[in-house]
């Protein structure tokens, strides 16, 4: 984080919550937008990366939702699985079998398939 950001975050903010990854969310104490809604941001843990806010800070942030999310307000199904960032690029990216990294072997096609000739 910027020596800016950590500055203006200090003077201005108001820490109004933080997600299980350690983002702290903010909102401006005194200045309001023009449409009359108080400014809000998010302080990044680590890497900035937008996909590391999970959806209901999402909602929270671009103001599709007026309260601030808390823990256990929403319900959750047992078929919800728990918010992952964008994971491309890191070592926890898929890589489907035949993946160059995962050695570049794939099984053979049965006799399913069929190739496309012209006519």
């Amino acid at each position: 984080m910027s020596v800016g950001t950590l500055l203006y975050t200090w003077i201005f903010g108001r820490q109004v919550g933080s997600d299980p990854f350690g983002n702290k969310y903010y909102e401006h104490k005194s200045r309001r937008r023009l449409d009359g809604r108080f400014t809000r941001w998010v302080v990044y843990n680590g890497i900035v990366e937008a996909s590391k806010v999970p959806p209901e800070w999402h909602a929270w942030i671009h103001y599709i939702a007026d309260d601030v999310p808390r823990e256990g307000d929403r319900p959750r199904y047992e078929w919800q699985k728990d918010h992952l960032p964008n994971l491309t690029g890191t070592r926890y990216a898929y890589r489907p079998p035949g993946h160059l990294l995962m050695g570049g072997q794939r099984d053979r096609a049965t006799g399913d398939y069929e190739p496309w000739t012209p006519a």
